[in-house]
């Protein structure tokens, strides 16, 4: 089969502006989503470009996110062009920084040909680009412009290969939606020409074939689409008049129809339990009052019917989830790359009116020759060197194990570790406190690993309030000495909610509706009044990092409430019995 390696014609300069913008809109490890819990996005991304520039900072090196985005970018054998960027820093240490980049090259296996990359330093604040090395801390001095950068971009990346007389195929990488065209599939012409009001064939992920026609045609210019009357290979384009189309489908020839490889993501790690609320306040507006207050009670989406549907709508544009049923009718397991991921998509149901029962994160296990594995992460972690014997003692804890540690005379450290992503769960809030919110941390899927075996990561328990009322501020004044509380006076709560964080291991039944008993004696000496400590608001994050496997969290538009799973202190007192006696 002939292959040919040409542009269109120069009659058509809005097309091969649009391909050069394709190959470079990766500009930046972050242009796809550079956190690793949003892999699925990454990989969509990818799969529409033609090449990668890796931009890189003289002073800080290749970040740890980088390094996620860039196997990605090898795994598909895509060309990249490295840029130094802020060459003008004071502290930069571009020598440093280009062995860096060729180190990481090397532990990503990249081969002899991936590695034979061009590089550009550049300094983007002043509009200079060069191919010559400045002296660190300088602008490049050979060059007035970014010619030098763009000229690079157009001699190493290759205009798109494709068979003049290979039949249509056209790959789907992501969906929109507009109110008058209805679904509208984001794709790249791979090969052949789509045409608007052309018949095609839609291949579904199950291999299933059906006959569709393309009512419009969508070219993207500058920021908006404007309607075009064809595509050619390399285009990324938008069609509309496929109701049901999903990521990772073909349009294809209807006389020669040949799909494309489905996207394919990384596995899940992390998996949570998202439910219906079934709190005592299930339904109950907050503190609104009047008419505004019954109509948000009536917005508000609590039903199991309701919640099903809103997860199926999510796997629509997001291949990176699984969504399984449980045991029980109102209650699905949502797996997902990381905790972050999956914490988002139950802030946007919170937003969107949506009651939910949301479960301890767990990590998603695998068998391998009868041994089970769990996933791991590598965490990189930057702090200054005060705290570094601090963040090694809590990632000890976690059975979290060095890899790589150094020091550029800074006065921060830089520190690798590889740790199970159980660990993980509950450390962000540990870490900043003992680093005084200075350090920064990022993760990223490293594979998996032997189980670890039993993590101690909260230390302290739960005080669970034993009744329902409203918290009073005489309660708080005497619990206040039992550890941190979370709520504050005048808050309704109800029996198994947690109200704050015993200061001892173990949790804690206590009475935080009690009221200040009045008598018709008048007191010898003065009532003292003491200060009550502001409570600790917790955040959807933080709740689920405080949660333990016995605890949910509940999320309502108004507020985000801890509660025990089985909210009857007895029945827990019986469970924790027969536990302890086996």
């Amino acid at each position: 089969m002939r292959r040919a390696s040409r542009s269109w014609p120069r009659t058509r300069p809005s097309s091969t502006t649009r391909r050069t913008v394709a190959r470079s809109s990766p500009s930046t490890s972050s242009t796809p989503p550079g956190h690793a819990d949003f892999g699925g996005e990454v990989e969509r991304g990818l799969s529409m470009v033609d090449a990668v520039v890796l931009l890189v900072d003289a002073s800080e090196g290749p970040l740890p996110q980088t390094r996620f985005v860039l196997r990605k970018a090898l795994q598909a054998r895509l060309p990249v062009i490295l840029c130094i960027n802020k060459t003008d820093r004071p502290d930069s240490r571009i020598d440093e920084v280009v062995n860096e980049a060729y180190d990481l090259f090397l532990d990503l296996d990249a081969d002899e040909d991936q590695i034979e990359f061009p590089i550009v330093y550049a300094c983007a604040r002043d509009g200079v680009a060069s191919l010559t090395k400045p002296e660190d801390g300088t602008v490049p001095a050979d060059s007035d412009s970014l010619e030098p950068f763009f000229s690079t971009i157009l001699s190493h990346v290759p205009a798109p290969e494709y068979d003049e007389t290979a039949p249509l195929q056209a790959h789907v990488t992501n969906l929109d939606a507009d109110n008058f065209l209805g679904r509208i599939a984001l794709l790249r012409v791979e090969q052949g020409e789509l045409r608007k009001g052309q018949t095609v064939t839609w291949i579904k992920r199950d291999g299933t074939m059906s006959n569709v026609r393309i009512t419009e045609l969508l070219m993207t210019e500058a920021l908006t689409r404007k309607p075009a009357e064809k595509a050619g290979p390399g285009d990324i384009c938008a069609v509309a008049g496929i109701p049901d189309i999903m990521i990772g489908e073909t349009l294809a020839d209807p006389e020669n129809p040949i799909p494309l490889p489905l996207i394919t993501v990384d596995e899940p790690a992390i998996s949570m339990t998202i439910g219906t609320n079934t709190s005592p306040l299930v339904g109950r507006g907050g503190t609104g009052k009047g008419a505004d207050a019954k109509a948000a009670v009536k917005d508000r989406k609590v039903t199991a019917r309701q919640v099903k549907d809103r997860l199926d709508r999510e796997l629509i544009g997001n291949v990176s989830l699984r969504v399984l049923d449980t045991e029980r009718p109102d209650a699905w397991e949502v797996q997902g790359r990381g905790e972050l991921a999956l914490a988002i998509l139950v802030e946007t149901m919170r937003r969107e009116g949506f009651e939910l029962t949301i479960g301890k994160p767990q990590v998603v296990t695998k068998e391998v020759d009868g041994k089970v594995y769990e996933p791991v992460e590598r965490m990189t972690i930057d702090v200054p060197e005060e705290h570094m014997g601090a963040v090694t003692q809590l990632m000890g804890v976690r059975k979290g194990r060095m890899d790589n540690m150094s020091n550029h005379g800074s006065g921060w450290v830089r520190m690798e570790f590889v740790v199970p992503s159980r660990g993980l769960i509950g450390f962000r809030t540990e870490f900043l406190t003992q680093t005084r919110g200075t350090g920064i941390g990022h993760s990223i899927h490293e594979g998996f690993e032997p189980w670890f075996g039993t993590l101690q990561t909260r230390n302290n328990g739960s005080l669970v309030a034993d009744r329902s009322g409203a918290v009073t501020a005489f309660a708080m004044t005497n619990l206040q000495e039992r550890g941190v509380l979370f709520v504050d006076p005048g808050t309704e709560v109800y029996e198994g909610m947690i109200v704050g964080e015993n200061s001892r291991a173990d949790d804690m039944d206590v009475n935080i509706t009690k009221e200040k008993k009045l008598t018709n004696m008048r007191s010898s000496s003065a009532d003292s009044f003491e200060a009550i400590v502001p409570p600790r608001k917790l955040s959807l994050e933080q709740s689920l990092e405080f949660c333990r496997d016995d605890e949910c969290v509940e999320v309502t538009p108004e507020a985000v409430r801890i509660r025990k799973v089985n909210l009857d202190a007895r029945e827990r007192a019986r469970a924790a019995s027969r536990a302890k006696h086996g």
